[in-house]
């Protein structure tokens, strides 16, 4: 059981409370992350747990306490996230600069054109199972049931298309794994 000041939180208190702590708490927060609206977003979802959480809320400090440091630890998690999400995207920055295809010799055009004749030269079945899978993004189960065809036979088919254009495809493989989803998406 766990120990500190268990507080009975009605409509009416919830509501003092959010008003009396609201503005304080979101200036907090916004000299810990530069962003108003981050800032507002990150108290309001600490009120928020405490309104979901209001039967079973235990205040091991005070409330203000209590709320300050909910908001220090959601703005610490905010930031964490940032970073990640940063370096991901200078992750996939990098490696579209490192395979663009003029720096390989090959244009996009003739990517595009390797890519399409592979493709089309799959047979009709084998053909029709890759696009529904990467193109309209289907799990097997969907492309099973829509061709009305086992799972194994699409897990198959697959296996049979991916070999077939590793093959087709290897001398442009490195190049097109980093920008096969970017060229596919300028096909239309």
């Amino acid at each position: 059981m766990p120990s500190g000041l268990s507080v009975e939180i009605t409509e009416s208190s919830f509501e003092e409370l959010f008003k009396g702590h609201f503005r304080e708490l979101a200036a907090y927060a916004f000299a810990m992350l530069n962003d108003q609206v981050m800032a507002e977003e990150v108290v309001q979802q600490v009120f928020y747990q405490i309104w979901e959480k209001r039967e079973t809320v235990v205040f091991d400090t005070s409330v203000k306490a209590y709320l300050y440091k909910s908001v220090y630890h959601r703005c610490l998690n905010y930031r964490k996230h940032q970073k990640i999400r940063q370096e991901h995207a200078r992750q996939v920055l990098w490696q579209k600069q490192e395979a663009q295809p003029e720096a390989t010799g090959i244009s996009n055009k003739e990517m595009v054109s390797q890519i399409q004749s592979a493709i089309d030269s799959l047979p009709e079945q084998c053909r029709l199972i890759f696009q529904m899978s990467r193109f309209e993004e289907l799990k097997y189960r969907e492309i099973a049931d829509r061709l009305e065809i086992s799972v194994k036979t699409v897990e198959a088919q697959m296996g049979k298309a991916l070999k077939q254009l590793r093959v087709l495809l290897g001398n442009y493989l490195t190049t097109i794994s980093a920008t096969l989803i970017y060229i596919l998406n300028n096909l239309n």
